[in-house]
């Protein structure tokens, strides 16, 4: 009977966590905020990019800090990864027919521009190299200019 107990106190513990954001498009998030988080997290990668190299320079050379800035510049590069490709490339840029050329070439650029910022928030996890930090806002800036079309 313990056993029993234990067990299924276990079950109800683990089934009741809660996640951000399930994948079903419910509207509850709105396209604007996870624009803006993407903008915000590229603006922490931008930060941490810059305090890295200034802190390794210090002569009073401080590990903790540097390795904090690096955990936050990974941990925003993979919220990038996570909004991009959980939000926007599995619930919200939809298929369309191939035969409709002008939707589909659309189409076609929404996914490449949220590729180039998979690919960038990649390259950012791996450097302190701010071409990636411009290229993440442009790709951005596009992306949304051509998502937001008619919203």
């Amino acid at each position: 009977m313990r056993f029993f107990l234990v067990s299924m106190a276990l079950v109800l513990a683990l089934s009741s966590v809660a996640f951000a954001h399930c994948q079903v498009p419910c509207g509850i998030y709105d396209d604007e905020t996870r624009l803006d988080m993407l903008r915000e997290n590229i603006t922490t990668i931008e930060r941490a990019m810059k305090m890295i190299p200034d802190l390794s320079d210090d002569a009073e050379l401080n590990h903790n800090q540097i390795v904090r800035w690096i955990e936050a510049k990974n941990h925003h590069a993979d919220d990038i990864a996570h909004i991009v490709s959980w939000y926007f490339l599995q619930q919200r840029v939809k298929p369309v027919d191939a035969g409709d050329e002008t939707a589909y070439k659309a189409y076609v650029h929404k996914l490449t521009l949220l590729h180039g910022m998979l690919v960038q928030s990649m390259k950012a996890k791996q450097t302190t190299d701010l071409t990636h930090v411009e290229e993440l806002k442009t790709l951005l800036d596009d992306f949304t200019k051509a998502y937001m079309v008619g919203k």
